[in-house]
């Protein structure tokens, strides 16, 4: 098991409607937060240490896991009365999360180095911005990082086809317009495997990627692994209507923990506290 850095710190700007003040991790994808998709992602490839990188929004981070509601998203069987409720199934019951607040307007790269000490001394580890869902085969990119002496390598992805690239001349006239996803071009997936020696590369208050990333490419110290799989962000409120929509039509590529069995407690079911009540 390798421990996964998640970054939960941005305001989300673009992506908020004037009566949401959560911050960008924790708006929903049906009834979870897209920062549960991801998790759950990653305890699908059995990475279950998460560190979250706090910043805008903490609180509502915290209280979201520290009053989770098991029963929203797993089957179960309610017996005398409704006093007693016994999960079929398990989401978070062998995860351990550590919380940790690194700052309202920190870079990203600042908020790996405050999160440093809970890495212990693990040589290779995981990060993601929060934000964006793949089906990509995570523990293929690991193994194939761990043959190398690199010190990280993030997915690349083709870019979204929302936007088009014109090609004109120097007097302004149009020569072309062509889809930016059909170029022969990839962008930053948001998907990192990482060994402690990124921290060389990266000096306080810097990025990660346009600082750390940037400067142990040149050392030829960073790689990147292509995808043309399912990959989706949600920076935008048509990004997130996007898979709001998919996630309604129950296609959900990003939910690879579907088809796996489901999480059971060797001793039983697992038990439910139910607010007031003694539990028979």
């Amino acid at each position: 098991m390798v421990k996964v850095v998640l970054f939960c710190g941005g305001l989300g700007m673009r992506i908020r409607s004037s009566s949401e003040s959560q911050p960008k991790p924790m708006l929903p994808i049906g009834s979870r937060p897209v920062l549960w998709h991801i998790m759950k992602y990653y305890a699908h490839f059995g990475h279950k240490d998460f560190i979250l990188a706090l910043g805008y929004g903490a609180n509502a981070v915290k209280e979201y896991f520290l009053n989770y509601e098991e029963t929203r998203s797993n089957d179960f069987v309610l017996t005398h009365g409704g006093r007693q409720v016994n999960l079929l199934s398990s989401d978070i019951s062998d995860w351990r999360i550590t919380f940790v607040d690194t700052g309202m307007d920190t870079a990203i790269g600042e908020r790996l180095r405050r999160v440093r000490p809970h890495l212990d001394d693990d040589e290779v580890f995981l990060a993601n911005y929060g934000d964006v869902l793949t089906d990509s085969p995570l523990d293929e990119m690991i193994t194939d990082f761990l043959t190398t002496d690199a010190v990280g390598t993030l997915l690349a992805v083709p870019p979204p086809d929302s936007f088009h690239v014109v090609q004109m001349t120097e007097e302004g006239k149009m020569t072309g317009l062509e889809a930016v996803g059909g170029l022969q071009m990839r962008i930053n997936g948001g998907y990192f495997v990482l060994r402690q020696g990124i921290f060389d590369y990266l000096n306080e208050g810097e990025d990660l990627v346009m600082d750390a990333c940037v400067r142990a490419a040149r050392d030829g110290r960073f790689r990147a692994r292509p995808y043309d799989g399912f990959w989706a962000p949600m920076d935008t409120l048509k990004e997130r209507a996007y898979l709001e929509d998919m996630n309604r039509r129950a296609d959900r590529p990003w939910a690879v923990w579907e088809s796996a069995p489901a999480t059971k407690r060797a001793n039983g079911l697992p038990v439910v506290t139910v607010p007031g009540v003694t539990p028979v």
